[in-house]
């Protein structure tokens, strides 16, 4: 059980290790320290978290090194205990992001998971010579190397492209309407979304419905906040409101039976700038098709303009919650390709088309389609492009054992046979 807990836990932020980040980041900002967000700390942590979880799964499961692995696990569960007490108390953080988006737990669930994983991991390194092991010592460092490896390889992987298994609910195939639907009968929560705004040095804060028209105000930051509780859908915050004027252009562009392209940017000031170029060319291409293109930010004016400047940017700029932009895609820049609120497509920075790609209109195209690849179909691959190699070290491990175990049989019958010779 043990070993199956930190395996998958180390899986699912190796999957999506820049969600560990942002779960480290809010922990930063919940301890005081929010000097150490924007620093390389939240990603190597992010990182290191998710190789040494899934690693100690391995080891656990292996048997490998049995009192060394059963004591960093011990360790990490003492501190993990008190730590998800204090979320349960104090609650400065509504998920505590042990399993990311794949299972969400509340913070007492969490809680009274790590009590019983404590337990284990006590049993674990109490008896830890029980621990049954699979591989000998001579080949034990190669598994733990292979693993090491591997899930580095594939953590940095997801960081620069994307996650391999997307949780999220703006996966490749999702309906953002449908997903923003409340089932009959179920109570919808009250969310407002609030765009502040500042004029003459003065801040202040407007809804949709009292948007200021006076184009002499600035916008500096936006925030949606529950005003009622009730059923919470899977989408519950997608509202897009242009830059220019205020509209909403929510239900025009998850109405629209184009193709629509959104650059997702919470931050224009952090944007990777690296693909600016493509992004340039992915926007006159949209022209020329007559798709719409649109870049969706939670950053001010100035950043807006700041952007413009820099890269020659065309494309009009709408205004989106920072944590839904987060949640669409999980890059800075990235692009999703929409097509009647169904999302058909999604790039990282690192994976937007090039002309090459886009020599046709895109209902002609492969990546015009959605991609119905499955969970399950991904999980297979996944788990055969790491499984097979640790299954073809270990069955060498067992051939060599075989090998030796028949040759220490055949010198103890000759031994035996030169015993009763000589006598």
């Amino acid at each position: 059980m043990l070993a199956a807990v930190f395996l998958f836990s180390g899986f699912v932020k190796a999957n999506d290790p820049l969600g560990t980040v942002y779960k480290l980041q809010d922990y930063l900002e919940a301890w005081g320290l929010p000097e150490w967000k924007d620093t390389l700390i939240p990603y190597i942590g992010s990182m290191a978290m998710g190789a040494f979880e899934f690693t100690m799964g391995i080891y656990l499961l292996f048997g490998i090194r049995r009192r060394v692995s059963s004591i960093l696990v011990l360790l990490c569960m003492c501190f993990m205990t008190p730590l998800t007490l204090w979320l349960a108390l104090d609650n400065p953080i509504s998920d505590c992001g042990c399993f990311g988006d794949a299972v969400i737990l509340t913070n007492w669930e969490t809680f009274g998971k790590n009590v019983i994983l404590l337990i284990a991991a006590v049993s674990a390194y109490r008896w830890n010579r029980r621990l049954v092991k699979f591989v000998t010592d001579k080949v034990d460092w190669l598994i733990g190397l292979y693993t090491i490896g591997s899930i580095l390889f594939f953590s940095l992987y997801c960081l620069t492209h994307l996650p391999i298994l997307d949780f999220r609910p703006y996966y490749i195939g999702a309906d953002i309407r449908q997903g923003m639907e409340i089932p009959e009968g179920k109570k919808p929560p009250v969310y407002e979304t609030r765009f502040i705004y500042e004029k003459d040095g003065v801040q202040k804060e407007f809804t949709i419905d009292n948007f200021p028209s006076d184009s002499t105000w600035k916008f500096i930051d936006s925030k949606t906040i529950l005003k009622e509780k009730g059923y919470e859908p899977p989408i519950h915050d997608f509202t897009i409101v242009s830059q220019e004027d205020g509209s909403d252009l929510t239900d025009e562009i998850l109405d629209d039976e184009s193709y629509t392209f959104l650059l997702v940017a919470p931050w224009l000031r952090q944007a990777d700038e690296g693909a600016m170029d493509l992004i340039n060319e992915l926007y006159d291409y949209s022209v020329i098709h007559g798709y719409r293109f649109l870049c969706l930010t939670a950053s001010g004016d100035q950043d807006i303009a700041f952007w413009q400047e820099n890269t020659g940017a065309e494309y009009p700029f709408a205004l989106m919650d920072e944590i839904t932009l987060k949640t669409m895609v999980r890059s800075n820049p990235g692009v999703i390709l929409l097509q009647q609120g169904v999302v058909v497509n999604k790039w990282s920075a690192s994976q937007i088309p090039d002309e090459y790609q886009l020599h046709d209109a895109l209902d002609k195209l492969d990546i015009g389609q959605v991609n119905r690849k499955t969970v399950t179909h991904k999980v297979v691959e996944l788990v055969a492009w790491f499984v097979c190699p640790l299954l073809f070290f270990t069955l060498l491990d067992l051939i060599w054992l075989r090998i030796k175990a028949v040759r220490k049989k055949r010198r103890e019958d000759t031994e035996r046979e030169e015993t009763k010779t000589a006598e």
